[in-house]
């Protein structure tokens, strides 16, 4: 069949073995590269027969002794990326095997990049499913399924995706010695280039090795193997990739900072103890420490703070899940609504107000409240218009002349289904090329009418500027 190759020795460099072939269908480069004997990351190489990963070439090798004896004889170097055939140890130079190497390590040129975001072509994988760059399933590969929303969320965000298509961008940035967090750079890169590979062996990426990288960066505290706050996982993860590429709290920008980075006042005002006596209080009020304090403050992302979900029950004994407006929850940032926030000690009245608008805004909505011995869901729905939102009103009046753009179109949403701890995580996003909204879950993709989304319980969204005058390419806009 097609994905078996055959050698020709009079057109190639294989030398005179007639047996040598090999399968795509086995090869999965998803994997951390160590081999499956020794578990050394060193010098590996993958079996092209079978797919398995073995350390070194010499004599005595796990790949030698593996070729020797299964008759296997197709190697590939996965960090020099040239093939070898085995025991007789000479490299084969063959075009036909290009494929291979860029499913291992795709690159994209500028061109490519440049039209991403303009083209609508679906690629056909090795094994005849077809697929859309970029709107590709991840595994879930036991209770990851927080993380992988996320990452999927960001690999839309056009201009952190092109930054992390070209290795170029960040791989001179000097890090410290020892430093670990930068693994978490070069594995986003890695999982970026995977989601966006238009000639994928097959529609859908393992997460594997970027997963890892989080499990170490994080010190175990996002796993794997059980389930994880999907806000908690982005501010870490927007945070440790900031500073990973150099960025700092104030001075140094990143790309991260470039795309997502806004700013608000934040004005505090200390209340009086509640049970002291009213004159008391008056008499507080006047000193300095309770009068109104402002500080400037930069954001990455806006908590949206949901209404107390009341438990109405319907003639059916049915609970009725209240809805709530978008514009109803963005008032927190107006500059007059006062919320209160206790400590165990102090009381303070917190106002908001946004002085800049990064050109990708993320809203979380907050849907779950500790309380002592657990944590409570918030199901109500927010009703919001998936294009045109415009947040001229919640900046201050004298930053607004300097914004000519304040206006903005969903392009992710995502939504934690079912119980706080349990539940399941899925993604909507727009793809820019078609117009078009899908939805996925782990390895399905679907595609969704844009109607469908504003009645999910979303939690994550990532909306986008309108820059000059575009006008949105969404259907159903």
């Amino acid at each position: 069949g097609p994905n078996v190759s055959y050698c020709n020795p009079q057109e190639s460099s294989w030398g005179e073995r007639q047996d040598i072939f090999f399968s795509r269908s086995v090869l999965d480069f998803d994997f951390e590269k160590l081999c499956s004997i020794s578990l050394s990351h060193i010098n590996v190489y993958a079996c092209l027969v079978c797919g398995k990963y073995f350390q070194g070439r010499g004599l005595k090798s796990h790949a030698y002794i593996h070729s020797v004896q299964f008759s296997h004889h197709v190697f590939l170097n996965l960090h020099t990326l040239k093939f070898y055939c085995l025991p007789d140890n000479y490299e084969i130079i063959d075009s036909s095997l290009e494929d291979i190497t860029y499913v291992l390590k795709p690159t994209f040129t500028k061109q490519h990049i440049a039209n991403l975001d303009k083209q609508a072509k679906l690629s056909r994988a090795y094994d005849g499913t077809t697929y859309l760059p970029g709107i590709v399933g991840l595994n879930n590969i036991k209770a990851n399924d927080y993380a992988n929303a996320v990452l999927q969320a960001l690999s839309n965000v056009p201009p952190l995706r092109n930054y992390f298509l070209e290795e170029e961008n960040y791989k001179n940035i000097k890090r410290p010695p020892g430093d670990i967090m930068f693994l978490l750079v070069q594995r986003f890169g890695e999982l970026m280039r995977k989601l966006w590979n238009p000639r994928n062996f097959k529609a859908h990426v393992s997460p594997h090795e970027m997963l890892q990288a989080v499990v170490l960066c994080s010190k175990k505290n996002f796993q794997i193997t059980k389930q994880g706050d999907g806000v908690d996982f982005l501010s870490w993860f927007l945070n440790a990739l900031h500073s990973a590429l150099g960025g700092t709290k104030k001075k140094k920008k990143t790309i991260v900072t470039d795309v997502f980075q806004g700013s608000m006042r934040i004005f505090t005002k200390k209340l009086p103890h509640p049970d002291l006596p009213a004159e008391e209080k008056e008499q507080l009020l006047q000193n300095e420490e309770y009068q109104e304090k402002m500080v400037e403050s930069t954001f990455m992302y806006l908590t949206l703070d949901l209404p107390t979900a009341p438990l109405y029950k319907d003639e059916k004994e049915q609970l009725i899940i209240p809805q709530v407006p978008l514009f109803n929850i963005l008032a927190k940032f107006n500059g007059i609504t006062e919320k209160e926030y206790k400590t165990y000690k102090e009381n303070f009245l917190k106002r908001f107000q946004l002085t800049k608008l990064p050109p990708y805004l993320i809203f979380c909505i907050k849907r779950f409240t500790k309380n002592n011995f657990f944590v409570e869901k918030n199901p109500t729905i927010v009703n919001f218009p998936i294009t045109n939102v415009d947040l001229r009103e919640y900046l201050s009046e004298e930053v607004q002349a300097v914004h000519k753009n304040t206006t903005y179109d969903l392009i992710a949403n995502i939504v934690h289904d079912g119980k706080p701890a349990e539940g399941a995580y899925r993604i909507h996003v727009l793809h820019h090329g078609t117009g078009k909204w899908y939805e996925l879950q782990d390895l399905q993709v679907t595609d969704i009418l844009p109607q469908m989304i504003t009645l999910s319980e979303a939690y994550i969204q990532i909306w986008k500027r309108r820059d000059n005058k575009e006008e949105t390419n969404q259907q159903g806009a």
